[in-house]
């Protein structure tokens, strides 16, 4: 049998087809990145690009298809993601039936009696348009999915961590049944195949319901810290709380917005229904809350930045897990083989191409601050290899001719990655420069935006830099007698 994910690159998606592999059963992956899918590096996963706003990519995805999880959202895109989202399911509902699959399993969310906000109302009108048509829809609703990059889950944890006082509405009180990703994921993957399930809807929950204040007080404990102190007030509204929260949380704002506006009310679940089909432990909220500490801590070791990973937050349980990015890109006519010299010969005597002098400065201030800024060097002056030192960088990826990660090594308010990239491109290559930052905390994210319009700046002008000496290396290479 074969099962289609769509939204792969999401976070359930990035959790569920590891799960879905390990029960046998052969798994395509779908999204809109294919260079996020491949940064993934499943094993034994058929990888398409796919994006459900495009009708005619969906065909490819579907194809052969018995069973498609369908797990997408648009919160992402701001004001519009309703009607985005309206527009995604109906022309998903409509392929997979040209399609011929059998069965759609959508994660919706939970649904109050007079739920207002704009999020929950999209996720249960996205679950009303797979149903139009003709292929059989099981809808699981859920409430807050405590794992790792649960964007519910990461705003709690970058508020509790970060903030000894915390001002709040009065929705800090209100009650939801946080269900661990684990939990999730076994009703996900076993409701699939039980036939009493084709065209029903479930509610999915842990065994409590907790408000939100004793959730935060919980996970501050669980992670080694003193529990902020939440004064709730009736003044504040969800709303005007979101408008702040990107000076406190690194998940993208529009997300945690809509996710913070749908807090108005208890979500009540009742889950029995699910809990007769597919009976498992279920695991509270501290003890969901261990496991994802305990995931974190394993901390397997990445070839590229991978977001959330824990080893490029440096191993800390306060940085946060989704990163603030800023880049460069410029395409060269020179070949990847001619540009990868000059990437690996950066630093050391070579120095960075482009803009030395605020190079300098920002390694001026962290010897002042007690970092190793002034400590210049490197192994060889061209090659490198994996934990080579390059002045204050630490090399964590190579892979050659393609891709240079290197780790920041100065004093910072979280931490960094910055890499390189190579990419064939009509006759040339694409050069790629990313930067990204895991901050901590207000301070994090309040250093980050003050250094966004100087990175953007830095990193394109170091691609173009890039570029001319690959390509005056080539033009002079060919001239040569």
């Amino acid at each position: 049998m074969k099962v289609l994910v769509f939204g792969a690159s999401g976070y359930i998606g990035t959790n569920l087809v590891p799960k879905l592999v390990s029960a046998g059963l052969t798994v395509r992956a779908a999204a809109r990145s294919m260079s996020v899918l491949k940064a993934r590096d499943w094993q034994g996963v058929e990888l398409v690009k796919a994006d459900v706003l495009q009708p005619d990519t969906l065909a490819p995805a579907l194809e052969g298809v018995e069973i498609a999880y369908y797990l997408v959202h648009s919160m992402a895109s701001g004001k519009s993601f309703g009607r985005l989202d309206i527009e995604a399911a109906a022309n998903f509902a409509k392929a997979a039936e040209a399609a011929g699959v059998k069965r759609i399993i959508y994660l919706g969310g939970l649904l109050p009696p007079n739920a207002k906000s704009e999020h929950i109302i999209s996720r249960a009108q996205t679950g009303e348009e797979l149903r139009r048509g003709v292929v059989p829809v099981t809808e699981i609703r859920a409430g807050i999915i405590v794992g790792p990059g649960s964007a519910a889950f990461e705003v709690m944890r970058d508020l509790v961590l970060h903030l000894p006082i915390m001002v709040t509405p009065r929705w800090v009180r209100a009650k939801s049944p946080p269900i661990a990703l684990e939990n999730l994921l076994e009703y996900l993957h076993r409701v699939a195949f039980i036939p009493e399930a084709a065209g029903k809807t479930f509610d999915a929950a842990g065994p409590e319901h907790i408000p939100y204040d004793q959730a935060m007080r919980i996970l501050a404990k669980e992670a080694g810290h003193k529990p902020p102190i939440i004064l709730p007030v009736p003044l504040l509204s969800p709303k005007l709380s979101s408008y702040w929260l990107k000076w406190v949380t690194a998940v993208p704002t529009s997300v945690a917005r809509a996710l913070i506006e749908g807090l108005r009310e208890d979500f009540i679940a009742d889950d029995r229904a699910l809990r007769a089909l597919v009976p498992q432990p279920l695991l509270d909220f501290r003890a969901a809350v261990r496991a994802v500490f305990e995931a974190e801590r394993q901390h397997a070791v990445a070839a590229r930045w991978t977001e959330g990973a824990f080893m490029f937050r440096n191993y800390r349980l306060d940085y946060s897990y989704y990163a603030k990015r800023a880049g460069g890109t410029y395409l060269s006519s020179a070949s990847p083989a001619q540009i990868w010299p000059i990437i690996t010969a950066i630093g050391g005597d070579n120095r960075y191409y482009f803009m030395n002098g605020l190079w300098k400065v920002r390694e001026i201030l962290d010897w002042l601050v007690g970092g190793q800024g002034l400590n210049y060097g490197r192994r060889h002056p061209v090659e490198v290899r994996l934990g080579d030192t390059i002045d204050s960088w630490r090399v964590i990826g190579v892979e050659r001719e393609r891709r240079l990660s290197l780790f920041f090594g100065m004093k910072a308010p979280g931490s960094g990655v910055l890499e390189f990239e190579l990419s064939p491109e009509a006759n040339g290559t694409r050069i790629q420069v990313n930067a990204h930052f895991h901050p901590a905390g207000v301070w994090g994210l309040l250093y980050w935006y003050t250094l966004i319009p100087t990175h953007q700046f830095m990193f394109k002008g170091l691609c173009k830099a890039i570029a001319q000496r690959a390509e005056a290396r080539a033009n002079t290479s060919e001239n040569a007698p």
